[in-house]
């Protein structure tokens, strides 16, 4: 049985998330696996680099799954795309080893947030940026991103209290830049934990706003409790832009 490789796009604006989940069939894993267990007459389980929020949206989400084929890569591919819906798309597919996984061999991960800082409301942008009308302090949003950079535990930063894992990760860049109305923050990873870029978000915006200070960012860390951090930014200004993998 082959090993497959694929790259995905995806608007996840109407879907509950990447993860298949027992009281919906509305996830980007579900649309996936039902597709190719058609195709390979048998069940096909689709493993992903990551489990996007309901919401987010991806240009880059890495999956594999294991099935047989006789035709080549590009007819799979073709083949997968046709039946897709049209805001789910295939960019790229290969045959790997078949020790590759796309969670488990991953090295890295670039998301990508975007916030429309305008007193105007972003009208063809409104279902991937998060609006916010006052104007936000660029050089304090990166003065902010400094203090999170390196390895940390991220309790303060997670969603989900109950997590029983390690919850330190490693983030080599923050990168913070105005394209316009739009002030889009690049997050480079190790891996991050349920909800913790929209969280760091969140932070960095209140930073921005004057709610928070910089001075107080290390304690926020120090102190491994949610309540003490920012607000969540919604799910819509996410996108899982790239997955790196060792050579």
């Amino acid at each position: 049985m082959k090993n497959y490789k694929m790259i995905l796009a995806y608007d996840g604006g109407r879907y509950n998330g990447w993860q298949k989940q027992g009281n919906t069939e509305n996830t980007i894993q579900e649309k996936l696996e039902k597709l190719l267990a058609i195709l390979s007459g048998t069940a096909v389980e689709v493993m992903g680099s990551g489990r996007t929020d309901a919401g987010t949206h991806a240009k880059g989400q890495v999956a594999n799954f294991h099935m047989d084929w006789d035709g080549t890569e590009e007819e799979l591919m073709a083949e997968i795309n046709s039946h897709l819906p049209e805001d789910i798309a295939v960019l790229f597919l290969e045959e790997v080893a078949n020790r590759f996984h796309s969670r488990l061999s991953a090295k890295g991960k670039i998301y990508e947030y975007t916030i429309w800082n305008s007193p105007v409301p972003p009208v063809f942008d409104r279902k991937y940026t998060f609006w916010v009308s006052e104007e936000l302090d660029v050089e304090q949003m990166k003065l902010a991103a400094n203090a999170f950079i390196g390895t940390h535990d991220f309790k303060s930063f997670c969603a989900n209290k109950r997590m029983k894992k390690s919850t330190v990760r490693t983030i080599y860049s923050i990168d913070i830049h105005r394209e316009g109305a739009k002030v889009v923050l690049s997050f480079y990873g190790d891996g991050f934990l349920y909800q913790m870029v929209r969280i760091l978000v969140g932070t960095i915006i209140e930073v921005a706003e004057g709610k928070k200070e910089v001075s107080q960012l290390e304690d926020i860390l120090q102190a491994q409790k949610r309540e003490v951090a920012g607000f969540t930014a919604p799910a819509k200004g996410l996108c899982l832009k790239e997955v790196y993998y060792a050579e």
